[in-house]
C-alpha cells in the first residue's frame, strides 16, 4: 500500500473508522474533507452480493439524479433524417450518421456519451464496436442510450442521468455530484442511486444484496455508510 501524505492522514483523522455513518452525515463529511484545488467528484461505491462471473447476476441500469452530476456531458447523437433536428434541439453537442462513424474510425473521440436511434445500430455495431465497446461508449438499449425518441435520451443525459453497472469484483462505482454541492443534494442523489440499484436486483442474487457502501471524493478518504441508508 502506498504511503499516504500528511494532508491525507489529517483528513482520515476526521473520520471515526469504527462506525458507519448515515447518508446525511456522510454527505456533510465528504464535503468537509474535500480539500483539493479543484471541485472534486463525489462517488458512491457499493459492494453487491452477487457473483459477477454469472451473467444472470450482473447488474446494469440507469438512474436520473435529481440534482445532476455537476459535470458537463458532451453527447454525440447518431441518427439520421428528421431525428437530426430533434437531437440538435434537445442539446446534443454533435449529431450525425455515417459521417460521424467515419470521423470516429479516423480517430475522433471528443465526446463523453454516445446515443443512437435503432436504425443506426447495425452500422455502429459492425464498424465501431471495437472502438467504442472497450471505452464503455457503445450505445445499448439496456443503458438507455438507444431508442426511437432521441431527443428524450439526449435531454436525460444532459439533465444528469447516469448509467451504473457492476465491475468484475461485484462493485458499482457511480458519481453522485461534486464537492461543491449542498450536502442535501448529495444525499438525495445517493438515495436515487440506491433505490435504482435495489430495483435492479437480479432474481438469481440471493441473500443480502447491498453488502457495503462508501462515499469518497476524488482525492479524499472513503466514508463508510450504513448499508440501509
Amino acid at each position: 500500500m502506498p504511503k499516504r501524505g500528511k494532508r491525507y492522514r489529517a483528513l482520515v483523522a476526521k473520520l471515526d473508522g469504527t462506525r458507519a455513518y448515515s447518508i446525511d452525515e456522510a454527505a456533510a463529511l465528504v464535503k468537509e474533507i474535500a480539500s483539493a484545488k479543484f471541485d472534486e467528484t463525489v462517488e458512491a461505491h457499493l459492494r453487491l452480493g452477487i457473483d459477477p462471473r454469472k451473467t444472470d447476476q450482473n447488474v446494469r441500469g440507469t438512474v436520473s439524479l435529481p440534482h445532476g452530476t455537476g459535470r458537463t456531458v458532451r453527447v454525440l447523437a447518431m441518427t439520421k433524417g428528421e431525428n437530426v433536428a430533434a437531437a440538435e434541439a434537445a442539446g446534443a453537442d454533435y449529431v450525425g450518421g455515417d459521417e460521424m462513424i467515419q470521423r470516429i474510425i479516423d480517430g475522433w473521440l471528443d465526446f463523453d456519451a454516445v446515443v443512437a436511434t435503432p436504425d443506426m445500430m447495425a452500422a455502429i455495431g459492425s464498424k465501431l464496436g471495437r472502438i467504442l465497446g472497450p471505452r464503455g461508449l457503445l450505445p445499448n438499449p439496456k443503458s438507455g442510450t438507444v431508442g426511437p425518441n432521441i431527443a428524450e435520451i439526449v435531454r436525460g443525459l444532459k439533465a444528469g442521468r447516469i448509467e451504473f453497472r457492476n465491475d468484475k469484483t461485484g462493485v458499482v462505482h457511480a458519481p453522485i455530484g461534486k464537492a461543491s454541492f449542498d450536502p442535501n443534494a448529495l444525499a438525495e442523489n445517493f438515495r436515487a442511486l440506491y433505490g435504482a440499484l435495489e430495483g435492479a436486483k437480479p432474481a438469481a442474487a440471493k441473500g443480502v444484496f447491498i453488502r457495503s457502501v462508501y462515499l469518497t471524493t476524488t482525492m479524499g478518504p472513503s466514508v463508510k455508510i450504513a448499508a440501509s441508508a
